[in-house]
């Protein structure tokens, strides 16, 4: 018998370490040559880690959200029969092959981290349908065992995973459990009955979600933050907007409100250039930005990205409403690059329909001002004389309180709202 040792494989782009986010393996399980073994991620990529041999996992070298270093012994596999080279018996030590990445940092991490494809020979066992039992599969208080994905899996469909039996080793519960489970429906009215739930389960913060939260804690910490709110009346913009999607080609895309407001910011800065900017508090420096790279804060499965719509400058409204769907979508797949996600000078913020009436956002340090769009909503609005339905919709904006003074910070929203309120100034004035 042979024992292989594997190593963090280096990365590339003198990354040093890594954060393994999940693993597909655990100590007995079989594994053959090329099998995915674990999902690590860096700053720069997220990539998936294969196994060189086949054999048996005896050893893992860490657990999932530990940082790993390059090099370190990560798995440790038993190969069956001698090694001619080592001779039997013999420890061996490989180092991964270096993968290439597959993913942007902030891409999906259920898109990376996969199950192992299954072989021919595990193919039958998994086949047998799962049979559906009601009432809970297992004793109160047992934990349902499964993977994280499984898990991430089962949280965004709604499924209690108590109530999932498992045809895995030891009850682990798959992925073709879940899909059994889903198949059969609903369980009958009184079939299961209700009991304290009294479970606790702990979810480590892994991957994207500690890089938002590393992220998030930095810009409270360090940026003080003030948010100003303003009313803008978007009827004559939404009476505009529909007009041009009805009237629009057909190699154009349909024109949401952020086109028309990444304009406004556009004139905006003009006039207002410290907006567009980074705040360097280490050295002291404000770098005021010609260009005006805006970030498109986007929502994904797996947290919240950033994509950069660059050089808005350049572009006028159609250009920036292309740009703005790639980027989203390329956002939502997984597959943005880095590039696309780093170096915005400043950043729109959008719950879209659910934006709720006023937010306070978070800058995106090392910016110094962030525009959030709260829901468009009819309201009677009075005119002098009568009270008229109007599309109303807040602006929550929040500005780096230490470089940005309440007063700059109020003139540009109302710069912002006067042009919204009068869309053919954004066009007259670009």
């Amino acid at each position: 018998m042979s024992e292989h040792t594997i190593k963090m494989p280096d990365v590339g782009e003198g990354v040093a370490e890594a954060e393994l986010v999940e693993w597909n393996v655990k100590p007995g399980d079989l594994v053959r040559e090329d099998d995915v073994l674990a999902a690590v991620m860096t700053d720069k990529a997220t990539v998936e880690i294969p196994s060189p041999v086949e054999g048996e996992i005896t050893w893992l070298g860490a657990e999932v959200g530990d940082t790993v270093s390059v090099g370190s012994p990560i798995v440790r596999i038993k190969t069956a029969g001698g090694d001619s080279e080592t001779g039997e018996g013999e420890v061996t030590e490989t180092t991964a092959a270096e993968p290439e990445p597959e993913k942007a940092t902030d891409a999906p991490l259920k898109e990376v981290a996969k199950k192992p494809e299954k072989k021919p020979a595990d193919e039958a066992h998994r086949q047998v349908p799962t049979p559906r039992t009601f009432g809970a599969p297992r004793a109160e208080g047992e934990k349902p065992v499964a993977s994280p994905a499984v898990r991430l899996r089962a949280r965004e469909a709604g499924i209690d995973l108590r109530q999932v039996p498992g045809s895995g080793p030891a009850g682990r519960i798959l992925h073709e459990d879940i899909d059994a489970y889903l198949r059969a429906g609903p369980s009958p009215a009184g079939a299961i009955a209700r009991h304290p739930d009294t479970s606790v389960e702990e979810v480590k913060i892994i991957g994207l979600r500690r890089r938002i939260a590393e992220k998030m804690a930095l810009a409270k910490s360090r940026i003080p933050h003030i948010t100003y709110v303003e009313e803008i009346d978007v009827t004559a913009l939404e009476d505009l907007r529909a007009s041009l999607n009805i009237s629009r080609k057909s190699d154009r895309p349909k024109l949401t409100i952020l086109p028309f407001l990444i304009q406004a910011m556009v004139v905006a800065i003009r006039d207002q250039p410290a907006l567009n900017a980074h705040f360097d508090d280490d050295a002291g420096v404000v770098r005021r930005y010609g260009g005006v790279h805006v970030g498109i804060a986007a929502q994904t499965d797996a947290g919240l990205v950033v994509p950069v719509v660059r050089h808005a400058e350049a572009r006028d409204l159609w250009d920036s409403a292309t740009e703005v769907n790639r980027l989203a979508e390329a956002a939502r797949a997984g597959t943005a690059t880095r590039e696309e996600l780093s170096g915005s000078t400043i950043t729109i913020t959008s719950l879209g329909a659910m934006g709720g009436v006023a937010t306070t956002p978070v800058i995106n340090h090392p910016e110094v001002a962030i525009v959030g769009v709260n829901k468009i909503m009819v309201r009677p609005v009075w005119d002098g004389a009568a009270f008229q339905p109007r599309k109303m919709m807040n602006l929550s904006s929040s500005f780096d309180h230490r470089v940005i003074d309440g007063w700059d910070a109020a003139r540009f929203i109302q710069r912002i709202k006067a042009l919204l309120e009068t869309p053919a100034m954004i066009f007259v004035e670009a």
